[in-house]
């Protein structure tokens, strides 16, 4: 199992816009990702509700968790994802 730790970086942390955002790039991966907070029990990282119940703040830290031949580099652009602020509209070209 592959695991990479990041600290948030949106301002109102993993809530509403910024949930969407990323769990939509979980989606699109196709792997199957989980994230966690302080240990709690991980939740589908394609669920917007699973994901916003971790009520994870800007600055706090979650641990992304998959499987599969592709987990590392999944992962490692999931992590990128995160540590950005996700307030901002995307550009298609990012």
């Amino acid at each position: 199992m592959a695991t990479r730790t990041v600290r948030i970086g949106s301002p109102v942390g993993l809530h509403a816009r910024p949930a969407a955002v990323f769990t939509r790039a979980v989606e699109d991966t196709g792997v199957s990702v989980r994230i966690s907070k302080d240990g709690s029990v991980p939740q589908d990282a394609a669920s917007i509700l699973g994901v916003m119940t971790l009520a994870a703040k800007q600055g706090e830290m979650v641990t992304l968790h998959a499987d599969g031949p592709r987990a590392e580099e999944v992962l490692e652009d999931l992590a990128e994802l995160l540590a950005a602020d996700l307030t901002e509209p995307q550009s298609p070209a990012q």
